[in-house]
């Protein structure tokens, strides 16, 4: 299989969600290929220049606050998973531009407890998705059609189920902006 590396995505922008209890991998594994591809890749977390811990002890800063954030310059939105989207998903302004890309065509990729975050702005009915097992009942009865698969396409939605699908997970968002993976 050859990848496609360099700078196949120039002038994309990313946004991704962080903050305490984070999986580690399904921030920085997404952040390092994307950022490889050219592309931009901004953290967003409660509080600007934050330090937050993931579950595996990495650290990650904040480089904006999630509060007023405009989600215009951004292209896509990653959800990571660990614990932390289980409280990022009370908070309002979260949903808010999680729906502010869903509703505008945007790629909205959320990968293994990240899609706790989608479930709760309620943009996945009728979307096919897959996400870690132990959220599989949450997708349904947010009107996922779920499946159990490393990553799973639909339209702009791209899931993965656990950081060991994550080159899947970053090979399906590559491929949304038609960047040849294989």
């Amino acid at each position: 299989m050859s990848v496609t590396v360099g700078r196949s995505l120039p002038g994309r922008s990313f946004l991704c969600f962080t903050g305490d209890d984070y999986e580690d991998l399904e921030l920085w594994y997404p952040k390092l290929r994307l950022m490889e591809a050219g592309a931009s890749f901004t953290v967003a977390g409660q509080e600007a220049g934050k330090k937050y811990i993931g579950k595996n002890g990495y650290p990650c800063q904040s480089e904006v606050a999630i509060a007023g954030l405009q989600t215009e310059p951004f292209d896509g939105l990653i959800c990571a998973g660990g614990w932390m989207p289980d409280k990022l998903r009370r908070d309002p302004e979260v949903l808010r531009i999680t729906r502010e890309f869903a509703s505008a065509g945007k790629l909205v990729a959320a990968i293994c407890h990240g899609g706790w975050i989608p479930v709760s702005a309620n943009i996945y009915r009728g979307v096919r998705v897959t996400g870690s097992p132990g959220i599989r009942d949450d997708l349904i009865n947010a009107g996922g059609l779920f499946e159990d698969a490393s990553v799973v396409v639909d339209r702009h939605f791209v899931s993965s189920r656990r950081p060991d699908d994550l080159p899947d997970f970053c090979r399906g968002i590559l491929g949304f902006y038609g960047v040849r993976t294989s």
